[in-house]
This record gives structure tokens, C-alpha cells and sequence, in this order.
């Protein structure tokens, strides 16, 4: 198996793309080990010692390393050998009946405004975000604000804020007029 490895805008995060379908398209963020307790590949890059962040993407992985830890020239070769060993044995990305989106209390009022947001954001802003290893998930919308959850190579990036404001509250304000802010928020 061939695995190909690209830098990500973040210094930390280093993305893999094992050339298969990682996800069915339901990108999968694990900030902590805990977190990933039902994610085998997960939790064994995890195990690795030096990992802070998997994310899962639909044809990628991205793997956040500890500030201060190991060289990625060090670490790349351990994590190649984890997605290997994890793809070449066929289990599963997530255990049976893991995994749940975090809800959302949008008024039902503003429907119309995010559906023009959501779109925008799954046509525009998501693919482009992909491509550096990471993710942005709506959260939520009220009195004019976006809500959207950093994932992946996204969360932590030293340029994340900036991508926010200036990229994606630019674009959302001048295709959403009600749009008046995007805001970051953690993962619950």
C-alpha cells in the first residue's frame, strides 16, 4: 500500500492519503485519546505517544503531533505503519454504532438562512478546508452569528483565525446578508 503524505498549512499537522475511501464522507475529529475510544486506528496513533489530534477526512488522514515532540521525521514513519497495518487488515475506522453529531438550537425562523449557509459551506468552504487536512462543521446560527467547529489540520492552525475571518465570514457575509459574524467554537 502506498500512502502519500502532503504538510499542511499547521507546522504540527502532517495529512495521509492512503489512496481508499477513509470515511463515508462523515469527516470524524478526535481532539483527545479519549475521544477515540472507539476509533481503533485512532487510538493506536494515539498510542504512538506523540500524537495530540487524528482527524478523519473522506480520503485523508491528518495527524497532529505534540508540540515539542518528536520529529515528524521521526514520527511519519510510525504513523505510515499504523494506517498500513490498519488498512491492510480491513477492520472498521469506527466501532459498531460510534459516532454523533453534536446538536444544534437554530430557531426554526431562520431555516431558510441556514440552508444558504450550510450550502455554501459544503459547495464553497469545505473542500477548500479538506484540502489543507481539515474540517469546518456547522454548530449553529443566532442573531446573525455562524457557529462553526475547527476540526483536523483547522484546529490550532496558526492561520485558522485568520481563514475564519477574513475567508469564511467574508464570503458568508456577502452571499448571506443576515450574516453579521463567525465564531469558533470547541468541540462538546
Amino acid at each position: 500500500m502506498f500512502i502519500e503524505t502532503e504538510r499542511t498549512p499547521n507546522p504540527q499537522t502532517l495529512m495521509f492519503r492512503p489512496g481508499q475511501p477513509v470515511t463515508d464522507g462523515v469527516s470524524a475529529d478526535f481532539p483527545t485519546p479519549e475521544a477515540a475510544q472507539d476509533a481503533p486506528m485512532a487510538a493506536a496513533l494515539f498510542a504512538l505517544g506523540d500524537i495530540e489530534r487524528v482527524f478523519f477526512g473522506e480520503d485523508f488522514v491528518s495527524v497532529t503531533k505534540a508540540e515539542g515532540s518528536a520529529d515528524w521525521a521521526d514520527l511519519k514513519p510510525q504513523v505510515l505503519g499504523v494506517l498500513v497495518d490498519h488498512f491492510g487488515s480491513g477492520a472498521p475506522i469506527h466501532a459498531a454504532g460510534a459516532s454523533a453529531a453534536a446538536a444544534t438550537d437554530d430557531d426554526p425562523a431562520d431555516a431558510d438562512i441556514i440552508v444558504q449557509i450550510q450550502d455554501l459551506l459544503e459547495t464553497r468552504i469545505r473542500p477548500q478546508v479538506a484540502a489543507d487536512g481539515g474540517d469546518i462543521v456547522y454548530r449553529g446560527f443566532r442573531e446573525g452569528v455562524v457557529f462553526l467547529e475547527m476540526q483536523g489540520a483547522c484546529s490550532g492552525c496558526p492561520s485558522s483565525t485568520y481563514t475564519l475571518k477574513m475567508g469564511i465570514e467574508s464570503l458568508l457575509k456577502y452571499y448571506v446578508p443576515e450574516v453579521t459574524e463567525v465564531r469558533s467554537v470547541e468541540a462538546a
